[in-house]
């Protein structure tokens, strides 16, 4: 799937629902590792950007919105609209991150 045809809106500029296939999701539970975790907690005592968070969370929501374009491939879909992120705090250090919108079909 084009990721040009995945948007946080609810139609795509110039092309026009023909069908809705329905929700579509991808899931990631990821836990930190003892190693980012410490590193992580020596740059807060610096401040300002904590890049090894920042690039686990980037890699987690990437790995989720390639799931959730991989349950709408499979539905037959050509397009998802109404993209949106929703994360859990499962436990500790334990966090999901959930991707879903509504796969459709479009022209």
């Amino acid at each position: 799937m084009d990721h040009n045809n995945t948007t946080t809106a609810f139609d795509l500029s110039g092309k026009k629902i023909v069908k809705n296939l329905g929700i579509v999701k991808g899931i990631i539970v990821r836990s930190r590792s003892i190693v980012g975790t410490l590193g992580g907690s020596l740059q807060t005592i610096f401040g300002g950007n904590i890049t090894l968070f920042t690039e686990l969370c980037e890699k987690t929501r990437e790995e989720a919105f390639d799931l959730m374009i991989k349950h709408a491939e499979e539905k037959g879909a050509n397009a998802i609209i109404g993209v949106r992120y929703d994360t859990t705090e499962l436990m500790q250090g334990v966090t999901e991150v959930l991707c879903y919108g509504t796969a459709v079909i479009v022209e």
